[in-house]
């Protein structure tokens, strides 16, 4: 079982997050958003990531421009499309930086599913997470869980990760149930909106292994 903990902006939690094991960091480009790191930040902070941990960049609708921008800064593994891009974009950004690109995918009921299968012709992982509300100023990282039991025992042409909801109290809960192999948290671990604690994150990650 491999986590993924997203929207780290501290030397400490950063720390917190190689020392609990999670295979996944993700720093967060979404201005709007209270884990928003901007590049300089993200740049040291990824620096502190030991090889073999995933360093994820998660962008919303960004331009090439703005792509160029974070990834000509920051040391980046893997590119986490987070908006409303389509399949042909995910494509362009895997040929114009060489990245695996991991495409974010909302899920609210039974006709969210066909995008899945779609997302999982062009991308190299899927992030089944839950849609957020039509008035939501955040694409992801609302705490919000959907029904897993929409997604129970199916499985893509690609690897994926489920996100939405999650915390430490019904990670193993949601890996059960949905047959995830990958989980993702940012909210979930966090004692304010924007704030990682320590703590929970460990908690995560040792309810996962659980």
């Amino acid at each position: 079982m491999r986590v993924k903990i997203c929207g780290l902006t501290t030397a400490a939690t950063v720390d917190a997050t190689v020392a609990a094991g999670a295979a996944y960091i993700g720093f967060n480009f979404f201005e709007k958003s209270p884990r928003y790191a901007a590049p300089d930040l993200a740049r040291e902070l990824a620096l502190r990531v030991p090889e073999g941990v995933c360093k994820v960049a998660l962008g919303v609708n960004l331009t090439d421009a703005q792509w160029d921008a974070i990834l000509g800064q920051v040391p980046i593994d893997m590119v986490q499309l987070h908006g409303s891009e389509t399949p042909e974009r995910v494509a362009q950004v895997k040929d114009r930086f060489g990245l695996p690109v991991m495409k974010a995918v909302g899920v609210a009921d039974e006709s969210d599913l066909p995008a899945l299968n779609e997302y999982a012709r062009v991308a190299d992982q899927i992030l089944v997470d839950a849609k957020p509300p039509k008035d939501a100023v955040l694409p992801g990282g609302n705490g919000l869980a959907f029904d897993w039991r929409l997604i129970a025992g199916r499985r893509w042409a690609v690897p994926w990760m489920l996100a939405g909801g999650l915390t430490p109290e019904n990670a193993a809960e949601a890996a059960q149930m949905t047959g995830a192999q990958q989980l993702d948290v940012s909210s979930g671990v966090e004692s304010s909106a924007g704030s990682k604690d320590a703590a929970k994150i460990a908690a995560f990650c040792a309810a996962v292994r659980g």
